[in-house]
């Protein structure tokens, strides 16, 4: 079976998204570059993930190889939603980061879920050594190299839009319904 590698390097856009109401939304990521448009659906977590590991390794490639980091976005913010139209390519299941020392740029690898992320019954006698860790190289993938200027973008899109969600519940933080929620800290009455 063949397989697709969608490589932006660089794009001309690239984005964490959603579609749909605060508690019912689909998270993307969606690149566009060279006349092509690509958007992988996620999780809310993974994007929260991505977001705080690309911090990590942007302050780590500029403390082991001094990297010049951007303090914050210059210019205005991208705050337009996601180009139309959103065609779910994959879903995500493995997200991966490097950094290349000889561009100093950060590459950013998605890799559709596979049959083991989907959940894979294996037979009782499997062993351990049978279960490859490693992505299929099979699977479907989204690579995105980015300059660090791009990546704080990126970074500081994807933690807006994750703060546009439902709030969180003061006492219990889970996010609240506009109807409210039933909360663990008042013994399952409704807040």
């Amino acid at each position: 079976m063949t397989h697709q590698v969608h490589a932006f390097e660089p794009p001309e856009r690239f984005v964490a998204g959603t579609v749909g109401e605060p508690g019912d939304r689909t998270f993307f990521l969606q690149a566009r570059g060279g006349g092509r448009l690509v958007s992988v659906a996620l999780e809310k977590v993974q994007v929260s993930l991505l977001a705080e590991k690309l911090e990590e390794l942007l302050t780590e490639a500029h403390r082991r190889f001094g990297v010049e980091l951007p303090d914050a976005p210059a210019g205005p913010s991208d705050n337009e939603p996601l180009d139309n139209p959103v065609d779910e390519e994959f879903r995500v299941g493995t997200l991966g980061l490097a950094f290349d020392v000889d561009s100093a740029t950060v590459v950013i690898e998605a890799i559709a879920a596979g049959e083991s992320e989907v959940g894979l019954d294996l037979p009782d006698d499997a062993d351990d050594d049978d279960i490859d860790d490693e992505p299929d190289d099979d699977l479907d993938r989204l690579r995105v190299r980015l300059s660090p200027q791009a990546a704080r973008e990126f970074i500081d899109r994807a933690r807006r839009v994750l703060s546009a969600g439902r709030p969180p519940c003061p006492l219990c933080g889970q996010p609240l319904d506009p109807q409210g929620h039933l909360c663990p800290r008042h013994n399952g009455y409704h807040r």
